[in-house]
């Protein structure tokens, strides 16, 4: 393998660690609404799972409220039963038109608990980006076998401490928004 396809592979690595962050961190509940709470649930339509989105409309009309109007009458129980059996905690009401989740304010134990959970996150999103600079190092080492220059090799191992650096400050960024997010009452 060349120099770039190891920095590639590297760096490909890491933005996939950021990514799964970012995504996971946006499904912790920090005290206000947001429709992607919802994403992981699923419900029976028809014999298959479907995200609640493809079965209703689903918005949130203030900070503290999420709408979902099921396109479908008979999807109004098997929505709220999807809600009740997730980890959400939320209760659901439903009016016959609407189902409203009205999203509590968080209590500062709850608050430290899930700072605690998205800085878990955050670290295994970490632990995914050193993974994928050693990988890069170790197979840049072997390279020399095959007759790369030691200088080269420094060289790309610069790169790939560079592209570490990069990603670590990217998810260092990310945890502090959310920890700010999460605390901010």
């Amino acid at each position: 393998m060349e120099v770039k396809e190891y920095l590639q592979n590297a760096e490909d690595s890491m933005q996939l660690a950021v990514e799964y962050l970012d995504d996971t961190l946006s499904h912790i509940r920090a005290g206000k609404a947001s429709a992607r709470l919802l994403d992981g649930i699923r419900v029976d339509y028809y014999g298959s799972q479907a995200p609640i989105s493809n079965v209703a409309n689903v918005s949130v009309p203030d900070a503290r409220t999420i709408a979902i109007t099921p396109w479908e009458k008979s999807m109004f129980k098997e929505i709220e039963k999807a809600i009740i059996n997730s980890e959400l905690g939320i209760t659901p009401e439903n009016n016959g038109e609407v189902i409203r989740l009205c999203i509590p304010p968080l209590t500062e134990d709850r608050r430290k608990q899930l700072v605690k959970q998205s800085k878990a996150e955050a670290e295994n999103a970490k632990v995914s980006v050193r993974n994928a600079r050693r990988e890069a190092i170790e197979g840049l080492k072997k390279e020399i076998k095959n007759g790369l220059s030691e200088d080269n090799e420094k060289d790309a191992e610069a790169r790939v401490q560079k592209l570490h650096d990069k990603y670590m400050k990217k998810i260092d960024e990310i945890f502090a928004d959310k920890e700010k997010e999460i605390l901010t009452v």
